[in-house]
């Protein structure tokens, strides 16, 4: 059986999908549903059973005896909000949940595969690339980026990374996303601000080195980053791996890109940025791509323009929004 915590978030859910199509349906949902519609991201799969979390972390807490009979942990289970102000709250779910589950793993020999980010790397001035002896001196810009860190430097220190995969996603976009609020992509909510206004707002840039709407992410298909979830799954590798596409576009390129899957002239306005995100805005992020490629990762990255098109048309234009 496979365990997927975070399961009926955005990658979770989409991974479980991809489970699906490969023909895995022995799986057991870990989440905390609340009051949101994140429930519904659940409705067109098919697993086992489902956990809520504190369910979940008992049952792991007293299984001691190596009874387990999970094949692997995907634990996608955390608070990704980076705008986040309680530190204790990232702690606890972010960090501290996440040594539990893997210490349960690394105990009873399940393959355990995390979620780290990008917001780990901070202003980028320390490159982006996914090499253990770098990723040690990194220093977020967030608290969300800094609650991620602390685990990726405690498998580091410990060696528990020897026995497990944590992967630092980039800016993931797609299906599955509607219920996360303002964390949603700027993909979806370009589509709605055109949809009801005709046109876009991005951010100013506050740096003489970029223009604005001229930052820069590595933009990633949540398709591409399942299909490489299961890659880690299928293959007996360890580490810290990005997950991107290794190729950084513009706001302003992401923009067009819903604005022409939408048929629709290009009208972006610039606005201000608020001020409590100034400090910690990234304005460059770009994975390096090298390493997944070299433990055997060969599938293509879907260019920006295709993954936009086919978010656009064949999910938000159509008022579908679930993977299925």
């Amino acid at each position: 059986m496979i365990v997927v915590t975070g399961g009926a978030g955005f990658i979770g859910s989409a991974l479980i999908h991809k489970l699906n199509q490969i023909g895995r349906k022995d799986i057991i949902v870990v989440d905390e549903l609340g009051t949101d519609d994140k429930w519904k991201n659940l409705n067109n799969l098919q697993f086992i059973d489902y956990m809520e979390k504190d369910f979940f972390l008992e049952f792991i807490a007293d299984d001691y005896e190596g009874k387990s009979k999970f094949e692997a942990v995907f634990h996608m289970g955390a608070n990704s909000s980076t705008t986040e102000k309680d530190m204790s709250y990232l702690i606890e779910n972010n960090f501290e949940y996440t040594k539990d589950v893997a210490h349960y793993c690394a105990r009873n020999k399940v393959r355990f595969i995390y979620a780290s980010s990008a917001a780990t790397y901070g202003d980028g001035s320390q490159g982006y690339k996914d090499d253990h002896e770098g990723i040690v001196n990194l220093r977020p810009l967030n608290k969300y980026g800094f609650s991620k860190q602390l685990f990726d430097n405690y498998a580091l220190k410990t060696g528990l990374i020897n026995e497990i995969v944590g992967l630092k996603f980039f800016n993931v976009f797609g299906p599955n996303e509607y219920h996360k609020g303002n964390m949603r992509s700027m993909v979806l909510k370009s589509f709605e601000q055109i949809r009801d206004t005709g046109k876009v707002k991005l951010f100013k840039s506050y740096k003489k080195d970029f223009g604005d709407g001229e930052q820069k992410r590595d933009f990633v298909y949540v398709k591409d980053v399942v299909d490489m979830m299961v890659f880690f799954l299928e293959n007996d590798k360890t580490g810290i791996y990005n997950v991107g596409t290794g190729e950084a576009r513009s706001w302003n390129d992401l923009a067009t890109a819903v604005f022409d899957a939408m048929g629709k002239p290009v009208k972006i306005q610039y606005i201000d940025m608020p001020e409590s995100i100034r400090h910690q805005y990234q304005y460059f992020t770009q994975a390096e791509m090298s390493k997944i490629r070299e433990v055997g990762y060969s599938a293509p990255f879907t260019a920006l323009e295709e993954a936009v098109k086919d978010y656009v048309q064949n999910y938000l234009m159509n008022n579908t929004l679930y993977l299925g």
